[in-house]
């Protein structure tokens, strides 16, 4: 403005004129910049349009659209996780306090999380039993009773199968393998059969007959059922080895009372005989050889006698000693002490 003053003169009107205008204009832009600005926090919103909910028309669930006739094995053909939609049951799994109703069957990751069996139902199955028949052989009609299935398949073997929840399907107790034989099945003969019972052990049951080896030491269900088949191999073949030793043990060395081998028999031989009026002298091998079934009462005199040196004595046996010796000489019953 200095600049302007200095190159007109202020004597003249129209100069003074235009001089007010431009210090006018220049005074009002100076105010209007320097003027306070106001901060305005809560900024007014521009009216918005309101947005409006469009409806949309959500189909029913599959579960309710199913009918009752359905064939399942199509809905569900196979193994699969559970889905809410597919099963038309009311089902409910989950723990849940006391008093309360367990989680329904959507957003139910409980019944999830453990596999199932809604694929293996009576129809599908019977369906599948049907299909696989063509490549199945027929039963043998002679193995129409237990008593022909244990003569023709003697050795029974016991697997278990487990469904349970967990992060893998594999249950150790589905490795352990049970294998049953009945002992009159194998074919042995004295020495063996003694032998083969010193080797089981405790896996005989003398009331059953049968023979029971366990194994649960290997991971798979197959190697354990390949360890109980050596050991019953094993031991058979064991039990009809003759070692040298054995060649030379005599009776008193016997582990066990062998009443063929023993002076018993040789008495009640030789008591028949005499009562009979047949005295003669026999060999030892007639004496082995003798059979007793003629003898009334000489099997069951056998067995009291062999149970009392073998079992030791207890008044159950030494009742049933006494019993044998008076049905064998005819004597008359003890009679009950009141």
């Amino acid at each position: 403005m200095s600049l302007f003053i200095k190159h007109y003169r202020p004597g003249s009107i129209f100069k003074k004129q235009i001089l007010w205008r431009l210090n006018s204009s220049v005074a009002e832009n100076h105010e209007s910049e320097e003027e306070f600005r106001v901060l305005d926090i809560l900024k007014k919103r521009d009216k918005q349009q309101k947005r409006v909910a469009r409806r949309i028309d959500v189909p029913a669930d599959r579960a309710e659209k199913m009918s009752t006739d359905q064939n399942w094995g199509n809905v569900w053909p196979g193994p699969r996780s559970f889905h809410p939609s597919t099963v038309p049951l009311p089902i409910r799994q989950g723990y849940v306090p006391k008093g309360q109703v367990p989680p329904g069957k959507k957003a139910n990751a409980e019944l999830m999380k453990i596999p199932n069996f809604l694929h293996l139902t009576p129809p599908v199955i019977k369906t599948q039993c049907e299909a696989i028949k063509k490549f199945c052989t027929e039963w043998p009609k002679l193995l129409n009773s237990e008593e022909a299935i244990e003569k023709h398949y003697p050795v029974e073997v016991i697997t278990s199968d487990y469904c349970h929840a967990s992060p893998t399907i594999r249950n150790p107790l589905a490795r352990v393998v049970t294998l049953r034989v009945k002992l009159s099945t194998l074919n042995l003969d004295k020495h063996a059969k003694d032998k083969f019972l010193r080797l089981v052990g405790d896996h005989y049951d003398e009331k059953t007959d049968l023979i029971t080896l366990t194994a649960d030491r290997c991971p798979m269900r197959r190697q354990n059922l390949d360890y109980v088949n050596y050991l019953l191999t094993a031991t058979y073949h064991e039990a009809w080895t003759v070692e040298d030793w054995e060649k030379e043990k005599m009776e008193a060395d016997m582990e066990y009372y062998d009443w063929n081998n023993n002076q018993s028999k040789k008495n009640l031989v030789n008591w028949y005989h005499h009562c009979s009026n047949k005295d003669k002298a026999l060999s030892e091998d007639e004496y082995k050889s003798f059979d007793i079934s003629v003898i009334d009462h000489g099997e069951e005199y056998k067995l009291a006698v062999s149970s009392l040196f073998n079992d030791g004595e207890s008044e159950e046996t030494l009742n049933n000693y006494d019993t044998a010796v008076r049905k064998l000489l005819g004597l008359p019953g003890r009679k009950a002490i009141e």
